[in-house]
């Protein structure tokens, strides 16, 4: 588990990358969030990001679900930087963050709004939690945007860096979406919060 903020939390920024792996889980889980606190979220996409929540059939939904949305134009623009440094928003979060971002971070590369985010927050004092999809050893089972599920060998150049990270000053990783309920003090669902996302879009499709 992941140590709550101690404090209410009421605005975040959320920056999401090219990975479809936890995509669908991190999104159910940030919607009930919002859902239930009325937490409000500043969403911002790498130009991956984008393709992937195309891909996943999510580009239309976040758009409604989280209408202070944002896609990269550059390292800085639109500019978020600033605010994040400033104590804006309660933390960054970065999920779910491919083994590109998690390289650039740990090197200090920052050429995308995602990196440069994460490097220009790190010099002030808001929280920064990041969920790196490769970080255990050996398979991992995922699923494609039909469904079907396959699995994926993680390597050990993208386990390392997601160790080096978890060093790295004012930054948390995270092992799972669920995580998040506990950085902002909620209790997790006991029952299949991905699921009941499903079911909840099946439903809104037979009523459109």
């Amino acid at each position: 588990m992941v140590e709550p903020l101690g404090k209410k939390v009421k605005r975040i920024a959320w920056g999401i990358t090219g990975s479809g792996d936890q995509m669908i889980e991190t999104y159910s889980v940030l919607v009930d969030i919002k859902e239930r606190t009325g937490l409000e979220a500043m969403v911002f996409l790498s130009k991956e990001g984008e393709t992937v929540m195309k891909w996943y059939h999510l580009w239309d939904k976040i758009q409604r679900d989280f209408p202070n949305f944002k896609v990269d134009a550059g390292p800085n623009s639109p500019f978020i930087a600033g605010p994040l440094q400033m104590g804006y928003y309660d933390f960054l979060l970065i999920a779910p963050a491919t083994a590109n971002t998690v390289a650039k971070i740990v090197y200090g590369i920052a050429d995308t709004l995602v990196t440069n985010s994460v490097s220009q927050t790190a010099k002030g004092k808001t929280p920064i939690f990041i969920l790196p999809v490769d970080q255990k050893r050996g398979t991992v089972k995922t699923s494609a945007p039909s469904g079907r599920a396959f699995e994926l060998t993680m390597r050990e150049v993208d386990i390392t860096n997601s160790e080096k990270l978890a060093r790295m000053e004012n930054i948390t990783v995270l092992e799972s979406p669920y995580d998040i309920y506990d950085i902002v003090g909620l209790e997790r669902p006991t029952e299949d919060i991905t699921q009941k996302y499903k079911d909840r879009s099946k439903k809104k499709k037979k009523t459109d």
